[in-house]
Parts: structure tokens; sequence; C-alpha cells
């Protein structure tokens, strides 16, 4: 009789769509008097994102101190972060580029008469690329953690790692020490992990309560085109990658994401995804030292949706206000969004600053951005769902990668 209860059991998965299925239902009900959505759901959506955030930054120090531990080896590190980087750097130019062709067969920006008068948009500025090589090392070990500064969180992780690797048997005590610690974050993680169908219900039914069809009827032609990009990425990139590199078949790949997915698309948060992320890769194979490592690289640099929606967005701006891009000019909206896509990383608003840079890059206005900005979250939660499934992607690449390359090293001993 007890397996027969377990066996009806939902699971985590089926409770988040039902979490998101029940928001958007509660979300159109509430379309005529969105403020109650706000005041009154958004705040519980906001407490469950804040308790992820609040562990986040214990899981990802503590983390990928265990995964460089474990690695016993400072060169594998380096390794394992040169393929992540080539790899994240490779798929953000195929998405921006996927995003520049489809924006233009499908004429995004064709046919609009939206008003371009008075529209104004203040571009935050972009950090130099001195700062943020600068910027990236910390000057306090406290501070970063506290800020959740991810990429300083990271420098630690790896110079603290690296350092109870050099101190051997004296750093044994650091080690145990770690693993106890992690092994207390995992725990607190999953506690937060089962409130998801509820934070989900929070978060997504205030947007579309806001966001109703008046709203996003004049832009839809945008959207579609963004998530038709997004979706094709995907399929086509992420499946063959992980064919390729690991034999995986694409089903068992997007099954085994199913949960990460949901929580992206109706939180629109990569650092919130992490804690799922980390589980589907695990359950897929990946080991843990490659996981902890390249996941949270990725949730801070890897923008391969953001690269996307740069695309989309520059192609949309153009043909609205008029301006035939050229070939060579597209090409630098390519080469600008992809270095750009890790010079913004762990910046506030990264999208929006991303998107004044490619702007800039050849001379469109500024102000288009307004015309985007009504409609940002809608796209946010389709580029965070490509971004948290392309750093998985990265995973199980990387992991298949390595176990190949200890395979021949075994091989040639």
């Amino acid at each position: 009789m007890s397996g027969t209860r377990e066996k009806k059991k939902l699971s985590l998965t089926t409770w988040i769509a039902l979490g998101l299925v029940l928001g958007v239902i509660a979300g159109l009900a509430f379309q005529g008097a969105p403020d109650v959505a706000t005041e009154y759901i958004k705040p519980f959506g906001t407490i469950y994102l804040n308790l992820i955030k609040m562990v986040v930054v214990p899981v990802v120090l503590l983390s990928i101190m265990q995964g460089i531990v474990s690695l016993q080896d400072v060169r594998k590190v380096g390794s394992i972060g040169v393929k992540t980087i080539c790899f994240y750097l490779v798929t953000t130019a195929i998405a921006i580029t996927l995003g520049l062709i489809l924006a233009n067969v499908l004429q995004v920006g064709a046919g609009y008469t939206i008003s371009t008068e008075g529209l104004s948009y203040e571009a935050a500025e972009a950090p130099g690329l001195m700062d943020t090589l600068v910027n990236i090392f910390p000057s306090n070990f406290f501070q970063p953690l506290a800020d959740a500064t991810m990429l300083q969180v990271i420098v630690i992780a790896l110079f603290f790692g690296f350092g109870i690797i050099l101190a051997g048997e004296k750093g044994k005590l650091a080690k145990d020490l770690v693993d106890s610690c992690a092994e207390v974050s995992f725990k607190v993680m999953f506690i937060i992990l089962k409130l998801s169908p509820i934070g989900v219900f929070a978060l997504i039914c205030p947007v579309v309560a806001s966001n109703g069809p008046d709203v996003l009827l004049p832009l839809l032609k945008v959207i579609l085109v963004a998530y038709a990009a997004y979706i094709l990425h995907m399929i086509v990139t992420y499946s063959t990658a992980v064919k390729l590199a690991s034999g995986m078949s694409p089903l068992k790949f997007f099954k085994g994401m199913s949960e990460p997915i949901l929580f992206a698309f109706s939180s629109a948060s990569s650092v919130g995804t992490l804690p799922f992320n980390l589980d589907a890769t695990q359950q897929m194979g990946a080991r843990k030292e490659i996981s902890s490592f390249v996941l949270p690289l990725g949730a801070t640099i890897n923008m391969d949706g953001t690269a996307i929606y740069q695309g989309v967005c520059a192609i949309f701006i153009a043909q609205i206000f008029g301006v035939d891009l050229t070939i060579a000019q597209q090409l630098t909206i390519i080469l600008t969004a992809t270095l750009a896509s890790i010079g913004t990383a762990g910046v506030p608003g990264a999208g929006m600053i991303m998107l004044a840079m490619v702007l800039e890059s050849v001379g469109l206005p500024l102000e288009g951005i307004a015309l985007v900005a009504g409609i940002d979250r809608i796209l946010d939660m389709g580029r965070t769902t490509v971004n948290i499934t392309g750093d998985a992607a990265c995973t199980m690449c990387v992991d298949a990668w390595e176990k190949k390359r200890e395979a021949r090293k075994q091989k040639t001993a």
C-alpha cells in the first residue's frame, strides 16, 4: 500500500507547473485590478526570491570550493575553466546571429505605426574594460557575500579552494569544514525549494495581471520572433552540443531540465534557478565537482538568451526608425554582444546595458529602448530560460570532455 501511495505522490515539477498555470489564471482574473495582485500577491513571490538569494551565495561559494578541492589539481581547474568560457562565447555568438537572422527574415519591425515622438531612455553607463577587470577581484572577503556580487564570490571560492589544495594535510580541517557547511547549505536550499509552487504562483500572477493583451498586442510580433529564436537555439544548438559531446538524447536532456526551465521562466532569475540546475545536471550524470564549478560561472557570464534579445530588438528598433543596417553593422552587433555578455556580467540591469552598448555600436538611437521596455519582463522570462539551459548544456559537455580526457590519460599511462 505504501508503494502505491508513493507512486501517486506528485513530483515537484508537477507542482511547479500547477503553480505556473494557476498563476496565469489568477493573473487574467486580476487584469481589471492589477494593483491588488502587485500589492498582495507579489510580496509572497518576493519573499520566496529573497530566500533563494539568501541561500545562493553560500551554495555557490561552498560548492565551487568543494568542486576545486575534489579535483585536487590546479591545472585541471584551468582546463575546465577554458572549456567553459569557450563554450559560452561560441554559443553566445551563435545565439545573436540566430536572433539577427530571424528578425531580418521575419521583418520584425516592418508595418508598425508606433509613434517614436517623445521617447526617452537614459542608458546606464557600461563599465570600461579595465574597470570590469578590477571589479572582478574583491578587496574585502565579506562585502561580495553581503552584496551577492557573484563574479567576486567565484574569485573568492577559487582562491580559497586553491589554498586548501596547496595546504595539503594542514588544509584537511578546512576541507572538512567546507564539506560540512556545504551539506548544511544544500539542506537549507532543498527546504526552500519545497516552497517553489507558491513562489512561482506569486511571481507569475502580477506579471500577467500587469501585462495584459492591451499592452502586448502591439508588440506581439517582437515577442513571437524572440521566442521563436529562443526555442530554436535551445532545440538546435544545445541538443546538438549535448548529443555530440556526451551522446545524450535531446529528449532525455530536456526532460531532465523540466524543473529548472519551469522555475527560470516564472522567476526570470538565473542565479535563483541555480539550485534547481545543480540538482538536475547531477541527476543527468554530471559530476558534482564539474557542475558546481561550471553552473555558478554560467549563471554569471552566460547570456545566450540576452544575446538573442539584443539581436531581435536591434533590428526591431532599426526598422521602426527606418535605418537599414548593413552586413558590416550586423557583424559589429554580433561582436559587441558576445564580448559584452562577459563585460557586463554581474551588473544590475545587464540586459538593458548590453542593448544600449549594441545600439551605440551601430549608431542606433538609444530612445528605441523605451519601445521594448514595456515588454522587457515577458522577454526576460524567455531569455533567462535560454541562459540556464545553456549553463546545463555546457555542464554536460564539459563533464563528457573531461571524462574523455581522463580516459585518454589513463590509456597513455
